[in-house]
């Protein structure tokens, strides 16, 4: 008799949360993903008040995975190839601090491998001499987005990304 398995919570901003959601929801091992807001300060908050910049929240991702499909470690290395991780103030087309990149830990474990992540990508001078923007910071109230937002290419019948372009 086999016990119920173990899923994990994971917690990604990267800009867009609609390019973000649709990047790990396709990645094998990963069960759920919900788009939302996290790391500011206002309760509750709409799309419009965190599109305003004036939360201090991130639109980001929750993710939902079978660590025995799908690492953390894989997860991160995914996360850093969806966006540029150097830029401040946004991603691409999208500017504000509601797009910044974070990465929200769970637990110890998930801290130290994403500063590891992080530090090793700088070693390896991936991005050259500019540094990583990204925050790691302690997961606290993830406020999910309505629910026109959650999984919004899929409902428009349209593809961001898939998983085999984010391990390219």
């Amino acid at each position: 008799m086999t016990g119920n398995p173990v899923y994990r919570k994971a917690t990604f901003a990267a800009g867009c949360f609609w390019d973000v959601e649709a990047a790990f929801r396709n990645l094998d091992g990963v069960l759920e993903t919900v788009v939302g807001y996290t790391g500011g300060t206002v309760p509750e908050p709409t799309y419009e008040q965190v599109a305003a910049g004036i939360t201090g929240h991130a639109e980001a991702v929750g993710v939902v995975f079978d660590p025995s499909v799908v690492s953390y470690g894989q997860l991160l290395d995914a996360f850093w190839k969806m966006h540029d991780p150097t830029q401040e103030g946004g991603q691409g087309e999208y500017s504000g601090p509601q797009y910044r990149s974070l990465i929200f830990y769970h637990d110890e474990e998930q801290k130290e491998a994403a500063r590891a992540s992080r530090d090793r990508l700088a070693a390896e001078k991936r991005y050259g001499d500019r540094p990583i923007r990204t925050e790691i910071l302690p997961a606290t109230t993830f406020w999910p987005a309505e629910e026109c937002h959650q999984q919004f290419y899929a409902k428009c019948g349209q593809s961001f990304v898939t998983s085999r372009q984010i391990w390219e």
